[in-house]
């Protein structure tokens, strides 16, 4: 079978930096990647795609918070919607995504993780590949609720969790939970048994509840700042307690209107690349404009920038992974070796793929994205084939 060879680009591979690299891909995997100096021969019918020193290549971002895109969203549960994303996210170099649930009634939470699972467990399926899903709710405190709908928020219950997770055929990844509500630690503990990534978010938390979370297993923080207890001169809350743990890595949705500027670079200077997840949060509303749309059965208005609900909560994003990044590099001045911890590495090693996903190892799966030097997307491969291109010279 003919392999296709990139050569020519700076190489991030997650690990190291090739100044003048090359990736070669067969049978949907990396075969290999380096050095351009030590690339093999092609042969003949191989194809070659040279990127004469104008571009970078970086193992595709994974975005472990997203509820929708291009008009479709996860609480729709159907294929169609699904489908919809996977196709409409390369553009924006993303090419694995966990399907991320709303707080809603149990019946619709059910359909869309059995629809999510089913899409899963397809074959042949387009674009960036659904790596499980993220149970946001409604295991919540409606202190926190943020654009979660108050009144379908419930406390957290392991018997109910185990009852989806078996309707989600153990595809469930990562559930955000407010733990300091009856039942949390043991639902947080109960899910580090199952190999499940515990998430604070949507909480109200003290620092010893915090603490005593991170204890029963809590690793991972929901949209830092957004929808939880701030930071406070006399109470660090659930924001100041993670930033201090380097235990937890914290999602962040940098879009300059959820976290202003200032406070990404707060933030990254306390985390780091080593403890920070970028994620878009994105609503359906994302790539089509302005307009009214919804979330989660709620009203939501889209200006040129963000979605709001009707009384103002911000309602998740219309923020592309791209921006996030190229964003992300503007406020703290980071490097582009670290957006792909922050984008790839991290978010892969934190649901437990890092096996086959989040860096340019040989074997693992053939997903990157190639960006100009103003890191617009030109290219996204995901599994090995071209899942979006732009302008590209050959």
């Amino acid at each position: 079978m003919p392999k296709t060879y990139l050569t020519n680009a700076k190489l991030y591979t997650g690990e190291v930096v090739f100044q003048n690299g090359f990736i070669l891909i067969e049978n949907n995997k990396i075969f290999a990647a380096g050095d351009l100096a030590e690339m093999p021969e092609p042969a003949a019918d191989d194809k070659v795609i040279n990127l004469k020193g104008k571009a970078s290549i970086l193992p595709g971002f994974i975005d472990i918070h997203i509820h929708g895109a291009d008009g479709a969203d996860v609480m729709d549960a159907t294929k169609e919607a699904i489908l919809t994303m996977s196709r409409a996210l390369p553009k924006e170099g993303t090419t694995s995504f966990l399907a991320t649930t709303m707080t809603a009634d149990r019946s619709q939470i059910t359909d869309a993780l059995k629809n999510a699972a089913e899409y899963i467990e397809r074959e042949n399926n387009e674009g960036a590949e659904v790596l499980g899903i993220h149970l946001e709710g409604p295991f919540l405190n409606p202190k926190r609720a943020g654009a979660q709908a108050p009144g379908n928020i419930i406390e957290p219950s392991c018997d109910l969790f185990d009852k989806w997770l078996e309707e989600a055929n153990n595809h469930i990844k990562l559930v955000t939970l407010a733990p300091e509500r009856k039942n949390g630690y043991d639902l947080a503990q109960h899910l580090t048994s199952a190999g499940i990534t515990a998430s604070i978010g949507h909480s109200d938390a003290v620092y010893a509840e915090v603490e005593k979370a991170v204890e029963s297993g809590v690793n991972h923080a929901t949209h830092l700042f957004n929808g939880m207890r701030g930071i406070h001169h006399r109470e660090p809350g659930v924001a100041g307690t993670v930033l201090m743990m380097d235990e937890v890595k914290t999602e962040m949705i940098v879009d300059g209107i959820h976290i202003a500027p200032e406070m990404v670079k707060f933030a990254y200077k306390v985390k780091g690349s080593e403890g920070t997840i970028l994620i878009t949060d994105s609503m359906r509303a994302k790539g089509l404009g302005a307009g009214k749309y919804d979330l989660g059965g709620q009203a939501v208005t889209v200006d040129a920038d963000r979605a709001t609900l009707a009384d103002g909560t911000l309602a998740g994003s219309i923020l592309t992974f791209r921006d996030a990044a190229v964003n992300m590099m503007d406020y703290t001045g980071c490097s582009l070796e670290e957006i792909v911890k922050m984008s790839s590495v991290n978010p892969a090693k934190q649901i437990g793929v890092y096996d086959r996903k989040g860096s340019l190892s040989t074997g693992k799966d053939a997903d990157f994205v190639v960006l100009d030097e103003n890191c617009e997307v030109l290219m996204t491969f995901c599994r090995g084939k071209i899942s979006f291109t732009g302008s590209v010279e050959q």
